[in-house]
């Protein structure tokens, strides 16, 4: 980090030894090094300039998609949610959304404003950062068929301005410039009925309340879908469902889900994905892969 003199011109909050157990939806996590809550894009952009060049940066959302592992994270945590939190009309039916934006509120906003197509989003439990990083989905649609444009920052605080064709994007994966990161994007949707949208979003929350266990703290899918099946087809087909490590436990309401049930440690649902992942290969010939990402330090 650089001289307190350039920190006090920083707007934003710096926390120090922030457990990240109070900022994932697993409710599990070692401290972060550093934690960062920006006032604004522009104050984010201070802030970078205040890191070293070697300063490992993560970026966090709601937390959910996330297992923070018992030892911490070494580094500088930016915590977006409702911070980077614009969203507004621009243009012939798009929507520029900051990265801090929840996903379901992303979707409302776009069917209060007439605007069809980002419906799918209400099932995506993150932010738009989150969603943008991994080419998020669900109930049929992703997250970069609707991107026209994203906004990204680099290690410098510099701004930069790409389009979909800077980018590789496939299934729950999306690889473009080294160094930068997701603060905004362009989405570009289509014109339609207000109160149809709403039927919609309310009929995707239903149907995911109704398959999912949404009120248990969990981190959404574990593993990505393998092409031609289901993750949780093949882990339900071993008899997995209800298995458990500690205080961590496959779900019985939907197998690919791992849920705390009040005492886990993050090394409780590690050793879980990892022992789940092995029976299924095992048993199905099928080698699963983390949808969920994986950072930190080990006790």
């Amino acid at each position: 980090m650089m001289a307190a003199a350039a920190m006090t011109k920083l707007r934003g909050t710096l926390l120090e030894n922030e457990s990240m157990s109070r900022h994932t939806t697993w409710r599990v996590g070692g401290p972060a090094q550093r934690f960062y809550k920006p006032a604004d894009l522009q104050d984010l952009q201070a802030f970078m300039q205040t890191l070293d060049a070697d300063d490992p940066v993560y970026w966090l959302g709601l937390g959910s998609n996330l297992l923070v592992r018992d030892g911490g994270i070494k580094g500088t945590v930016i915590y977006t949610t409702n911070l980077l939190a614009e969203m507004t009309l621009q243009g012939p039916q798009q929507v520029r959304v900051e990265a801090g934006v929840p996903c379901a509120k992303v979707a409302r906003f776009c069917a209060r404003s007439g605007l069809v197509g980002a419906e799918f989003l209400a099932g995506i439990p993150g932010t738009m950062g989150g969603a943008l990083a991994m080419n998020a989905g669900a109930f049929g649609g992703e997250t970069w068929d609707k991107v026209v444009a994203v906004e990204t920052i680099d290690h410098q605080g510099v701004l930069h301005r790409r389009t979909p064709d800077e980018y590789e994007i496939g299934y729950r994966h999306v690889a473009g410039p080294q160094g930068e990161w997701f603060v905004a994007t362009v989405l570009q949707l289509e014109e339609g009925e207000t109160e149809l949208g709403q039927q919609n979003i309310r009929a995707l929350l239903d149907k995911r309340g109704a398959s999912q266990p949404t009120k248990e703290a969990n981190a959404g899918s574990v593993f990505r879908n393998p092409e031609g099946d289901y993750s949780a087809r093949l882990i339900e087909s071993c008899g997995l469902k209800g298995r458990r490590i500690g205080g961590a436990c496959v779900s019985e309401k939907h197998a690919n889900f791992i849920i705390n049930t009040g005492e886990a440690k993050a090394a409780d649902i590690e050793a879980l994905i990892v022992d789940v992942a092995s029976i299924v290969k095992r048993e199905c010939g099928v080698q699963l892969e983390t949808e969920v990402r994986i950072i930190g330090e080990k006790i």
